[in-house]
């Protein structure tokens, strides 16, 4: 039995109202712990602490908020391996993605640490004489995080970052399936001293935990990732609340490969777009558009790279894929297999579920061939390690091809030609665009978000990150 974590409530750890069991889906007769999980009245305590310490908080130097994230930071990295360990164990994914995943959290706090230093502002003349005028930013109060289970460290760490570096206070409610990784972060946020009521922590289900914050009215603004359904349930309570708000909700990403691409290239983008983290990416490559000229070459050279691909224990050397999170999850991408074989699609490799030494959630990375772009394989978020090949005339067809979605998270293309590429992240209808690169795997210090169905409100990540964590004030002054 794995051991009892409490949930972080106004500087004190606080048991729940309920208790969730955190399952190893490489193993689901290990228990990585067990975690209490909050009700609607004690989200709404943690709201309650938050705007009480919003005043003070908000107040502190640049200094102090820089000097406290950058030791958050210095403990994540200097534990990289063992919070990566943590995270592969209760997600599924790979080791050496947990790791990394974890570095690049760390990373995020030691950027957020500079920009606390470095909040923006300008001062000009008015066309008034004798009138100065000056624009400051200033943190929005309380924000409510609502965080995805398949980044439980990275994506926690690019919303909670920005909002104590601008001087936000913070209600986090991370994925119910992936507390683990959400507690760690919180222990390491509390040591580094952030004061009592500006970081709060609260598992639980979204229904519950997740509402209460939408109906709290001293919930300043809310960052959610995830489905498009829930999005859009948080854009109308949101927007019914006349509150700011931001959304990332996934993709049906395309990576377009022309005739004259060089093919290993294109199949390495292919594979670690689509299947690495077991698929489990907005940004996966879930559509493969490629030039008929090219199509089967392309088609065998892949087939044969998957074949390669080991599927086993997250945790163990040598898998390249692990498992998929959870049972609902494997019976979801089961189900779209047998969706794109009543469509049409040919299924040419992959899409069984398999057994390993361990009882868990394994499935074999699927490849659909001959698959047309009206199917639903094609157009449907899957979120599991599952891709279909689109056969395109020319670089115009596949480029049409690329845009008929209603997501625009990103998009990928394989090509040598300057023309083609240039072109193609001019005119792809999305918020990301990648040249011979995998359409998953964005930097930091970057912005991140996309089009269309994908996002709503400003930029994730980066210097962009100020755009949503701050307000703009105007002040003038007779001199």
């Amino acid at each position: 039995m794995g051991a009892h974590y409490k949930n972080f409530i106004a500087g004190e750890w606080v048991e729940g109202a309920t208790v969730t069991r955190d399952i190893n889906p490489s193993d689901t007769n290990d228990v990585v712990g067990e975690y209490a999980q909050a009700d609607a009245a004690q989200t709404g305590a943690a709201i309650d602490a938050a705007h009480a310490a919003f005043p003070s908080w908000s107040r502190t130097t640049p200094q102090e908020r820089h000097d406290i994230l950058l030791r958050i930071s210095t403990e994540i990295l200097a534990r990289r391996d063992e919070l990566g360990r943590l995270l592969s164990r209760e997600e599924g994914k790979t080791l050496p993605e947990g790791v990394g995943e974890a570095t690049r959290a760390g990373q995020i706090f030691d950027f957020f640490a500079g920009e606390a230093v470095r909040i923006p502002g300008e001062k000009f003349a008015s066309i008034r004489p004798n009138v100065d005028i000056e624009v400051t930013r200033e943190p929005v109060g309380v924000v409510g995080i609502i965080a995805p289970w398949n980044f439980p460290i990275a994506i926690p760490a690019w919303k909670i970052a920005p909002a104590l570096a601008y001087g936000n206070t913070v209600v986090f409610k991370p994925a119910d399936l992936v507390p683990g990784s959400a507690h760690a972060l919180a222990e390491i946020i509390v040591r580094a001293g952030v004061p009592n009521g500006v970081f709060n922590l609260v598992v639980g289900r979204g229904s519950v935990v997740g509402q209460a914050i939408l109906d709290h009215k001293r919930v300043d603004a809310v960052t959610f990732t995830g489905s498009v359904a829930t999005g859009r349930r948080v854009a109308a309570a949101c927007a019914g609340a006349m509150r700011r708000f931001q959304l990332e909700m996934g993709g049906k990403n395309p990576l377009v490969v022309l005739a004259d691409a060089d093919l290993p290239t294109a199949v390495e983008c292919a594979v670690n777009g689509a299947y690495f983290s077991t698929g489990q990416r907005c940004t996966a490559s879930s559509r493969l558009i490629v030039e008929e000229p090219v199509y089967r070459a392309f088609a065998d050279k892949l087939i044969e790279r998957m074949r390669g691909l080991v599927v086993d224990d997250a945790l163990k050397p040598g898998t390249h894929i692990g498992p998929v999170v959870d049972a609902t999850q494997l019976e979801q991408d089961l189900s779209y297999i047998a969706i794109g074989q009543k469509e049409g699609a040919k299924l040419a490799l992959g899409g069984e579920r398999l057994n390993r030494a361990t009882p868990g959630f394994y499935m074999a990375p699927a490849l659909f061939l001959d698959a047309d772009n009206s199917m639903r394989i094609s157009r449907e978020e899957i979120f599991g390690p599952v891709s279909a090949m689109i056969p395109a005339r020319d670089y115009d067809h596949a480029l049409a091809i690329a845009n008929d979605t209603e997501f625009g998270l990103c998009a990928g293309i394989c090509t040598t030609s300057l023309k083609h590429a240039s072109h193609f992240k001019r005119n792809a209808e999305v918020g990301m665009a990648m040249v011979n690169l995998p359409t998953a795997g964005v930097d930091y210090h970057a912005p991140f978000g996309g089009r269309k169905g994908s996002n709503l409100g400003p930029r994730e990540q980066g210097r962009h990150a100020v755009e949503f964590y701050t307000t703009v004030k105007t002040a003038y002054t007779l001199a």
